[in-house]
C-alpha cells in the first residue's frame, strides 16, 4: 500500500482524521456525506474524493466554519501540532479556538 506522500493525494475522509477535524474516520465520512465540505469551491459528498497539497476547504467545526490551505500531506494521524503544521487558515479575520 503507497504512502500519502508517494501517491500525491489522500482521501478526504482519512485526511480530515489525520488533521484531527473528526475523532474517527467514520464521523470523517459523516461529515463529508452531509454535503456541508467543499474542495476547491465545490461540494463534496464522497468521502473517496482525492486530496492534493495546496487545495483549499471549507469545513464546519462546531460552531464555526474552517477554510483552510493544505500545506502537505500528513502521514499520520500524529499529535495537533504535527497535524496543525500540515495546513494554514486562511480566514484569519476569525477568532483564534479556545483551548
Amino acid at each position: 500500500m503507497a504512502t500519502p506522500g508517494a501517491a500525491g493525494s489522500i482521501r478526504l475522509d482519512k485526511l480530515l482524521w489525520f488533521l484531527r477535524f473528526a475523532r474517527s474516520r467514520s464521523l470523517a465520512q459523516a461529515m463529508v456525506e452531509t454535503g456541508h465540505i467543499r474542495l476547491d469551491g465545490r461540494r463534496v459528498t464522497r468521502s473517496s474524493c482525492a486530496v492534493h497539497t495546496g487545495a483549499t476547504l471549507v469545513l464546519p467545526v462546531g460552531e464555526r466554519i474552517e477554510v483552510i490551505r493544505l500545506l502537505t500531506l500528513p502521514l499520520r494521524r500524529g499529535p495537533a501540532p504535527e497535524a496543525q503544521a500540515c495546513y494554514v487558515r486562511l480566514d484569519s479575520g476569525a477568532p483564534a479556538p479556545s483551548s
